[in-house]
C-alpha cells in the first residue's frame, strides 16, 4: 500500500486517481465496480509473479492469473469496456530452440507461473474473435529499475526474498540483509554457465504501456515482446550490480532453481515499428544504480 499513498500525495486532484481495495476474484465487487466507474480500458497487471513460488504453489498461481483474467474479462464484456493492455510474460515462451525470440516463437511454458499466464492470454484471445474489443498483449522480459526521480521503488513481501528476482537479492547483500548472494545454477548451457536473461528497465516498460494504449484498435489485437534484445547472464548482472552499489557482494553457488530456463532474449523489432517503442535504460549498471539509490533510503521497503 505505500506506492499507493505516493502516488495519492503526487495526485491529490479529486478524481484524478482513485484507489479502491478488492479481489479480482470476487466477481460480484468486480462487477460492482464496473458499474460505479466509467472506464474507457483497463490494464490487467494484478497476479502473483514469482517462478519459484510457482512451482510450490501452483494452484494458487492458477487461480490468482487465470481464473482471475476470466472474471475480468467477463466484466469487461458486461459492462462494455471494450480495451485491454494485458500483462503478460516471456515465460509463456518456456526454453525456444532458437534465441532471439519473437512474437511467433511457439509458446510451451515450463512452470505453472507461465502456463497460468499463457492460459490467461487464451482466454482474452478466444473472447476477442467474438467482440470489437481492442486488446494488446505486452509479454515483459527480466523487469529491473525503479523511478529515476526516487519516489517508487521495489518492495517485494517479506516471504518472498528466497523465491525473489535477483536485483532485489543483490540489494539485500549490499544493504547487509542477508548475509551474501545465492546464484541458482552454474552448469546452464550458456557462455558462463549462468543464466542469459533480457532485463529491461522499468521505466521504458511504463512507456510501452503508454504507447500500447495509444495504438489499441477496436477489434484488433496487438501481441508484442517487451524486452531490449540484449541478453546478460546472472553473473554479468552481479558484477554490475557489485559495481552500482560498491559493494562486494559475497556470492554463493547452489544447483539450479526448478523450473529456469538457460537462455531467454527477445527480439523487440515488432515493438520498435509498430508502436515507435525503444527501450532506452539498456546500461545495467546505470539502471542499478538508480534503483539502489531507492534501496538505500528504503530499507525496509515503503514502512521508511
Amino acid at each position: 500500500m505505500g506506492a499507493v499513498k505516493i502516488l495519492q500525495e503526487l495526485y491529490p486532484e479529486p478524481g484524478r486517481l482513485q484507489f479502491i481495495y478488492a479481489d479480482l476474484g470476487d466477481a460480484a465487487s468486480v462487477n460492482k465496480i464496473f458499474r460505479e466507474n466509467a472506464f474507457d480500458a483497463v490494464m490487467h497487471f494484478a497476479a502473483v509473479a514469482y517462478v519459484g513460488e510457482s512451482t510450490a504453489e501452483p494452484l494458487r498461481y492458477y487461480h490468482n492469473i487465470t481464473s482471475n483474467t476470466l472474471l475480468m474479462v467477463k466484466a469487461m464484456a458486461t459492462h462494455g469496456v471494450k480495451t485491454l493492455i494485458y500483462s503478460s510474460t516471456c515465460a509463456t515462451y518456456g526454453e525456444p530452440e532458437k534465441m532471439p525470440i519473437t512474437e511467433v516463437t511457439p509458446q510451451a511454458p515450463i512452470n505453472p507461473y507461465g502456463k497460468a499466464k499463457k492460459m490467461a492470454e487464451d482466454i482474452i484471445l478466444d473472447f476477442s474473435k467474438t467482440s470489437d474489443m481492442a486488446v494488446m498483449i505486452l509479454r515483459y522480459f527480466n523487469v529491473i529499475g525503479s523511478d529515476p526521480e526516487g519516489r517508487l521503488g521495489e518492495a517485494p513481501r517479506p516471504e518472498l526474498r528466497e523465491q525473489g528476482r535477483i536485483s532485489g537479492a543483490c540489494f539485500d547483500a549490499a544493504r547487509g540483509i542477508i548475509s551474501g548472494l545465492k546464484i541458482r545454477g552454474t552448469d546452464y548451457s550458456t557462455p558462463d554457465g549462468t543464466c542469459v536473461r533480457d532485463y529491461i528497465d522499468v521505466t521504458d516498460l511504463i512507456d510501452a504501456h503508454v504507447k500500447a494504449l495509444a495504438h489499441a484498435k477496436p477489434g484488433k489485437v496487438g501481441i508484442y515482446n517487451v524486452g531490449t534484445g540484449k541478453g546478460s547472464s546472472v553473473k554479468q548482472f552481479v558484477e554490475a550490480c557489485k559495481k552500482a552499489t560498491g559493494v562486494n557482494i559475497k556470492v554463493d553457488y547452489l544447483s539450479r532453481r526448478p523450473g529456469d530456463y538457460a537462455e531467454v532474449y527477445s527480439d523487440p523489432s515488432k515493438i520498435n515499428n509498430e508502436l515507435n517503442w525503444l527501450a532506452k535504460y539498456t546500461n545495467l549498471e546505470e539502471s542499478l544504480a538508480i534503483a539502489w539509490r531507492w534501496q538505500k533510503t528504503h530499507r525496509n521497503g515503503y514502512n521508511n
